[in-house]
């Protein structure tokens, strides 16, 4: 009697499962994302960047303990497989991390020391260290410009940072940009159409849904067009005419043909402090941290 109340439930439960997904079209369109082959070790504010269609993931930390990870490991999206490569000489969470030249560097972050102003450059065969960044901060920002790496915001000493700071990776060196229009931390950056977008964020106790955009050229900052819904610890990628957006059970895209957001699919982990990249004409979500807080070793991916 048991078994088949069970199974009388279980139908039930099956039936109201399929009404919900097909009354609703954002859920029923999360079957077309799907898990691929997890990063080795779960992991969640790491500092994530991409040469050619290669994902590279260094440090990070375990939620459960704030123990901040020395792991560094490369996702090939074709082979969907990931590979385990020399560790980061110390290890770091929360850093950022960019690449040019097909060189990658890891910045800044938070050791077991405190907050750190490194910054370690990957060759493709082993780590060496670069010329620190002038102030320390975590929860901030990179992306490559024109062969040098903008790092933007972040946090340091109880406050949001307003900073721009730009390493030229030829002389090793670094200057300052004009700073952000406020401070922010735990957002996300992308180059798109040669300007540099910040998307979402925290200030203070406030989950952000504004959009600042900074042209290199001239280094002025311009208001974006505003997300419906605010994101912060989030994960972005640009495809095509598209800034693709993903932060917990959130996904907004960016279409600039109509200057307009959108809803995406929801992804079918949910999870923040996440990274995101496009490859092959594929989305993917790599790592972060559950609801739970309990850091996610998980790989989704959603053709575009």
């Amino acid at each position: 009697m048991r078994l088949a109340l069970g199974a009388a439930a279980a139908a039930v439960g099956a039936f109201v499962l399929f009404l919900l997904v097909a009354g609703d079209g954002g859920e029923a369109a999360a079957a077309d994302w799907e898990q691929v082959a997890s990063m080795p070790q779960r992991r969640s504010y790491i500092a994530a960047t991409q040469v050619g269609d290669a994902i590279f993931t260094a440090g990070g930390m375990v939620g459960d303990t704030g123990r901040p990870l020395a792991t560094f490991t490369r996702y090939d999206p074709r082979a969907d497989r990931w590979d385990v490569l020399p560790q980061l000489p110390e290890p770091t969470r929360a850093a950022a991390a960019a690449s040019a030249g097909g060189t990658l560097y890891v910045i800044g972050g938070t050791t077991d020391e405190g907050n750190t102003d490194s910054v370690w450059e990957w060759d493709g065969d082993r780590w060496t260290a670069g010329t620190p960044i002038p102030s320390q901060r975590f929860n901030h920002s990179a992306i490559a410009v024109d062969g040098e790496i903008y790092v933007l915001g972040g946090f340091n000493e109880g406050q949001e940072l307003r900073d721009v700071l730009v390493y030229d990776v030829g002389s090793r060196s670094w200057r300052s940009s004009t700073p952000l229009p406020q401070r922010n931390h735990a957002f996300a950056v992308v180059e798109f159409r040669g300007e540099i977008w910040v998307i979402g964020g925290r200030r203070g106790e406030k989950i952000l849904r504004e959009v600042r955009i900074l042209d290199p050229a001239t280094g002025r900052w311009r208001n974006g067009p505003e997300m419906p819904r605010p994101m912060e610890l989030l994960g972005a990628a640009v495809a095509g005419d598209e800034i693709h957006a993903v932060w917990e059970s959130t996904y907004q895209i960016y279409d600039a043909t109509t200057g307009d957001w959108r809803d995406g699919p929801k992804p079918g982990v949910t999870r923040h402090a996440l990274s995101a990249f496009v490859a092959g004409g594929t989305l993917y979500t790599v790592g972060g941290c559950t609801t739970a807080l309990r850091d996610s070793p998980i790989v989704e991916r959603l053709p575009l």
